[in-house]
């Protein structure tokens, strides 16, 4: 077997399946910014997009276990982030997520994320054992449940739902007892009460406008509804391009970023939403593929948890457009305009291939 790796093996199959979806949303950014005041937006995605691509080639090129052996520090530097983020932090309308650096703005959360997709494929690298035990589930539950509250505090629910996929994909890899998984539901099920006493009004009424869309209409029901309507009026061909009334005249809210499937749809219809779709699939089917083959558990539980959290951000968020789930602030990778989320997609594209190189080496 060959002991070094070379530039040609990178998995750049990978890479152009997130780059066509990429592609996807700075065209239809494209369309609903043009002559508008956020018309500059543009520019900055396609930057974020070109700086991601170099940074995932470069990433791929480290040894992913380096990255590994570091995440003591990055966890503890993420915690404390979050934590200054909480106490020092300058709110932007209403929240405190990002970090103003050199007239940029980041979000801390975002990079989380990754921090704990390496927190994850590190523990369960080290244990030993076909089957998780209770005290794995406290161990890693305080590991990612700590930046989770911080970033619930923000406040910024959605980023640290996002958290909780990569974890469970751990524990089904890892070997997961049916009996754990009934104990938790019933713990879930029992902490209903309480964590609808802790969500703050407005996130209250997005899901009471979830069950009942019909209530308020102009109000808490009003994205969501405007939303479905875009979609549904996209038919199966679709308006075209710049033709997209709902999304262009501001009916569709935030349609550059949240939104911008439903804009998409509007505009491209249900041929232009499937090809889509298959694009996600096959780069999640890609990702799931390398990690059956990668050279050790470190790296398929990398690829596990990394897929794991894509596939739940495409799902809540499509889910979102047609009604299946409530309103949150979750973007659609690689499509939504954001720097921060196209920054941790291409971070974790970049290690995804650093393992697929390493599954030559010795």
């Amino acid at each position: 077997m060959r002991k070094t790796v070379r530039f040609r093996d990178c998995d750049w199959v990978l890479l152009a399946l997130a780059l066509a979806i990429a592609a996807v949303g700075i065209a239809e950014l494209y369309s609903t910014t043009a002559q508008t005041a956020l018309a500059g937006q543009l520019k900055r995605q396609v930057s974020w997009v070109l700086l991601g691509l170099f940074i995932s080639v470069a990433l791929s090129r480290v040894d992913y276990h380096l990255v590994l052996e570091q995440v003591p520090w990055l966890y503890g530097l993420t915690v404390l982030g979050l934590g200054a983020l909480l106490l020092f932090g300058r709110p932007i309308a209403g929240t405190k997520r990002w970090v103003p650096i050199g007239g940029l703005t980041f979000q801390v959360s975002e990079i989380a994320k990754l921090v704990i997709i390496l927190t994850v494929a590190a523990y369960f690298a080290e244990r030993q054992g076909k089957y998780v035990s209770w005290k794995d589930f406290v161990k890693l539950g305080t590991l990612v449940g700590l930046p989770a509250v911080l970033v619930a505090l923000e406040p910024g629910l959605g980023s640290a739902l996002t958290f909780f996929p990569i974890v469970a994909a751990g524990f089904f890899l890892a070997g997961v007892r049916a009996r754990h998984l009934a104990v938790l539901a019933l713990l879930g099920a029992l902490m209903l009460p309480v964590g609808w006493h802790l969500l703050k009004p407005y996130q209250r009424e997005r899901l009471t406008s979830y069950v009942h869309p019909s209530k308020d209409t102009q109000g808490s029901s009003y994205q969501g509804i405007q939303s479905r309507i875009a979609i549904g009026s996209g038919g199966f061909w679709g308006k075209g391009i710049r033709n997209g009334t709902q999304s262009r005249l501001g009916f569709v809210p935030v349609s550059h970023a949240d939104f911008i499937f439903a804009a998409f749809a509007e505009e491209q219809g249900f041929v232009g939403t499937l090809l889509v779709l298959l694009l996600y699939l096959a780069l999640l089917l890609r990702l799931l593929d390398g990690a059956q083959t990668a050279g050790d558990r470190a790296g398929a539980f990398l690829l596990v948890g990394f897929a794991a959290v894509l596939f739940f951000q495409v799902a809540v968020n499509i889910g979102m457009m047609i009604g299946f789930f409530p309103i949150t602030g979750i973007p659609l990778p690689l499509m939504s305009q954001g720097g921060s989320s196209a920054l941790f997609t291409f971070l974790g594209l970049g290690l995804a291939m650093s393992v697929n190189l390493r599954r030559f080496v010795n």
